[in-house]
């Protein structure tokens, strides 16, 4: 019988060789770690559907901070939760510079100033319908929406972000930013697109930490369909037009097939959230005993970088970094 001469098992023979060979690694400066904040002091309250997810009141956020800096994570999303009671159809207390997501900015770039900022620009945290835009006779309505967003981008810019990262799927918004942002005088303001953001069944856990669930109907009129890939090309390729600095495909273990089509077709960093939804999962499934959580955990970001994912933001982001330093 003749064996073969090329035998690929030579290169998977120790820890050595396998490492030697390895195509693609994680670094703790790819990932972007979510952090969701509160109003009030000494509060720091587990998300019931994230287990070991928390959101903090600012005067315990410092310590999070802390760990995230020690472990090497170099960028910070935020999202905000507003009580009901500011709440309104026209999202107005996004827009007050002293708001909880503005003084939040202020809080970590003046304890933390090498820590990059990246700020959420939507209208659901705020909106008492929960939808990501104006509601009017039950639709929600792009471009006076897009105003609203633009001055959020300011506002956000003004207290110190970094790079505004834009989640609501209007179309314009992202040149509609980039004007007022330029006109403004916050022309090194980065922008974060959720460019391809589907509409997904994924977001749940999420929705449960801001209490942002839509008041009515779906948000399928402006987020996108699962079904479509070609769509998040052009979706894309308009983003980078009107001045993104980098693109987002969310969710994220679903859609590696879009993470890798966007990353083939446009010389531009790509990003991609491994929602709650996904973080989820693998909680439950490792509290179950049905999969050792360490590994399935690295296994999921290893998979968005092999698809081509420069950046990661993932709730996985401080325990994931932890391995990485070992």
């Amino acid at each position: 019988m003749k064996y073969p001469k090329t035998r690929l098992r030579r290169n998977r023979q120790s820890d050595a060789i396998r490492e030697m060979v390895q195509e693609n690694r994680l670094h703790p400066s790819d990932f972007i770690a979510p952090i969701f904040i509160m109003e009030g002091e000494n509060k720091k309250e587990e998300i019931p559907s994230m287990p070991e997810y928390f959101r903090y009141s600012l005067d315990l956020l410092k310590d999070e901070l802390d760990e995230l800096v020690e472990v090497g994570i170099q960028s910070v999303l935020l999202f905000v939760k507003v009580p009901d009671e500011r709440k309104d159809n026209k999202g107005t207390e996004a827009l007050n510079d002293d708001g909880l997501m503005q003084e939040s900015v202020r809080f970590i770039k003046k304890h933390y100033p090498d820590l990059l900022v990246m700020t959420d620009v939507a209208m659901d945290p705020y909106s008492s319908y929960g939808h990501d835009g104006i509601v009017e006779d039950g639709e929600i309505v792009n471009d006076p929406s897009v105003e609203v967003l633009a001055q959020m981008a300011v506002s956000h810019a003004k207290a110190g972000a970094d790079m505004v990262a834009p989640s609501d799927m209007m179309d314009g918004r992202i040149g509609a930013m980039r004007e007022a942002l330029d006109e403004a005088g916050f022309e090194n303001t980065g922008i974060m697109a959720y460019s391809a953001k589907y509409a997904s069944s994924y977001y749940g856990p999420f929705r449960d930490a801001l209490d942002s669930a839509p008041g009515f109907g779906d948000k399928k009129t402006y987020q996108m369909n699962p079904a479509n890939v070609d769509e998040a090309l052009r979706e894309v390729e308009l983003d980078i037009q009107e001045g993104a600095d980098i693109v987002m495909v969310k969710p994220g273990m679903p859609y590696l097939d879009v993470v890798r089509a966007v990353k083939q077709n446009f010389n531009i960093p790509v990003s991609v959230y491994n929602v709650s939804g996904e973080y989820a999962m693998i909680k439950a499934a490792a509290e179950k005993g049905w999969l050792n959580e360490e590994e399935a955990m690295m296994e999921a970001l290893l998979g968005f970088k092999r698809a081509g994912a420069d950046l990661i933001a993932t709730y996985f982001a401080k325990a994931a970094a932890r391995i990485i330093h070992k």
